[in-house]
């Protein structure tokens, strides 16, 4: 596991574009295993993939792709549940570079007590980040759906993260 977990680190920081299409199990825990390197840095315990979860994050990206329109979705929708959002060129990224898009964020990040967690100031700055590394979060899904131009990634996360006065590891 530690092997893969180095592999995947090195992933997340070479692979800005897509080879050529992932069969979707394989692209899921290639997403699922590019989180659990950041959260292995961070010191917390691994996720697990979670289908409801995916399930949910699929019909929000297929929303997204539909409508072009990039926002979160409902939180009272999905009470308890955080959701992570990226886009880009369809079919131009790997999924370990859709997850390094938000590890990137860690440049920013100071362990604290959320929202004072950004070098910045902002805890926007930090907040795809702080989601994936999250302690209290156990279990994600995700999903991507895309139209002609763009792919758009929806991660859910449960339990959600981002908590006014908890601490970030």
């Amino acid at each position: 596991m530690t092997a893969l977990l180095v592999s995947v680190a090195a992933l997340i920081a070479s692979a800005p574009a897509a080879a050529q299409p992932v069969p979707a199990t394989q692209f899921n825990a290639r997403l699922l295993a590019a989180q659990n390197v950041l959260r292995v840095e961070a010191k917390v315990a691994q996720v697990v993939w979670d289908n409801t979860l995916a399930t949910g994050a699929e019909m929000w990206a297929q929303h997204l792709a539909q409508t072009g329109i990039f926002q979160h979705s409902d939180r009272h929708a999905r009470r308890g549940i955080g959701e992570n959002m990226w886009y880009g060129g369809h079919g131009r990224y790997s999924p370990e570079a859709m997850v390094g898009l938000w590890a990137a964020e860690k440049r920013n990040f100071v362990p604290g007590i959320f929202p004072n967690v950004s070098r910045t100031g902002n805890w926007y700055d930090v907040s795809h980040y702080t989601q994936v590394i999250w302690p209290a979060t156990q279990r994600v899904g995700c999903a991507v759906a895309s139209n002609a131009r763009t792919d758009y990634l929806v991660c859910r996360y449960a339990t959600a993260g981002n908590i006014d006065g908890r601490r970030v590891p």
